[in-house]
């Protein structure tokens, strides 16, 4: 698969060599094509997923779920919604800071984007192979909270700003427990390479050798994307919707869109770290990747529609006092047997 990949992107741009276009032509035609298959499977997998989430908190509450649209078990609920935010009136407060506002949900989305670079669905089915893999998942996942920030202050509202505060506070905290519990898996491998990582596991997941880092990372993750039950910058029943109160329209879609990406993101990355990637038997690579990883999305569902709202709190000692010396705890543990059987 890499090396037929990697000969048509060659043909092509020999192509457009012959004809005396300059190589940055077929590499901006080569960026926009990748760019585009990304947006769609992004869009895609978070019209199931709002559809499968649905179904999932319908039949956890004895109830059915979308039923109608589309026929069977409504599966075009999702795509209605869609028309439907499409269609309705875009609105900017007087009183908001205009380009701030503007931009918030673009740099949102921005960050989800990017990230999907370096994961691997299967042997060769990635955008780039980088070297510092892991490490670029982890700055780029960052950058969602400056869009939060941007869109809580952008919007001039009180409600926005505490739950933008919120999202800064919780992002910061589980951020780093999360980055130290990848760290312990990072150290057996001895790369940052996402196919590297997934390579490595070829007789055994690291779940089994690192499972209090996996559990670590699963809660983090869970924070990091603002659920249940750490949906605290976006509290209903305290701040009306947090920080996308004033939002509405396609804007409002694109925080919406940016959220299930993110989810994707993070069980993406947990099932490359821990659950061996692609590799299983039988089925093809990139349907083991997906398998995997929608499992881990129906956990997070799960979670969500089981447990209650932590307090603020409580969600700040989980992280300090719980998971951080949990991290510390593992990485300690494991450093110390690469060191002895190295």
């Amino acid at each position: 698969m890499p090396q037929i990949r990697e000969e048509l992107v060659a043909r092509f741009y020999a192509l457009f060599e012959g004809w005396g276009i300059p190589w940055i032509v077929p590499r901006l035609v080569v960026m926009l094509v990748v760019v585009s298959i990304i947006i769609l499977f992004i869009s895609v997998s978070a019209m199931f997923l709002i559809w499968w989430e649905r179904k999932i908190s319908a039949h956890i509450q004895a109830r059915f779920g979308p039923m109608r649209v589309g026929g069977w078990h409504g599966w075009a609920q999702s795509i209605a919604d869609g028309v439907k935010l499409l269609l309705k009136e875009d609105i900017i407060p007087t009183q908001a800071d205009r380009p701030v506002f503007i931009l918030a949900p673009m740099v949102v989305f921005a960050a989800a984007l990017a990230a999907y670079v370096v994961i691997p669905f299967g042997p060769g089915l990635i955008v780039e192979d980088l070297n510092i893999g892991i490490l670029y998942v982890i700055a780029i996942s960052s950058l969602t909270v400056v869009g939060i920030i941007m869109a809580g202050w952008g919007s001039n509202n009180k409600y926005a700003a505490l739950g933008a505060l919120r999202s800064a506070a919780q992002a910061v905290s589980y951020e780093v427990p999360l980055v130290v519990s990848l760290i312990g898996p990072l150290l057996l491998v001895g790369s940052l390479s996402t196919t590297k990582i997934v390579e490595a596991q070829r007789y055994l997941w690291f779940i089994v050798l690192q499972p209090l880092a996996f559990l670590t990372y699963f809660t983090c993750a869970v924070a990091e994307t603002n659920r249940l039950p750490f949906d605290i910058p976006e509290a209903e029943s305290e701040l009306v919707a947090g920080f996308h109160v004033e939002y509405s329209g396609m804007r409002f879609a694109i925080f919406f869109l940016a959220e299930y990406a993110n989810m994707f993101t993070v069980c993406a990355i947990a099932t490359t770290v821990f659950l061996g990637g692609w590799r299983g038997p039988l089925l093809p690579p990139w349907l083991w990747f997906l398998l995997k990883t929608f499992f881990l999305l129906f956990v997070m569902i799960w979670l969500r529609w089981t447990l209650a709202r932590v307090r603020v709190d409580q969600l700040m000692n989980v992280a300090w006092k719980v998971l951080l010396p949990l991290a510390f705890a593992n990485l300690g543990i494991t450093g110390l047997l690469v060191w002895v059987f190295s």
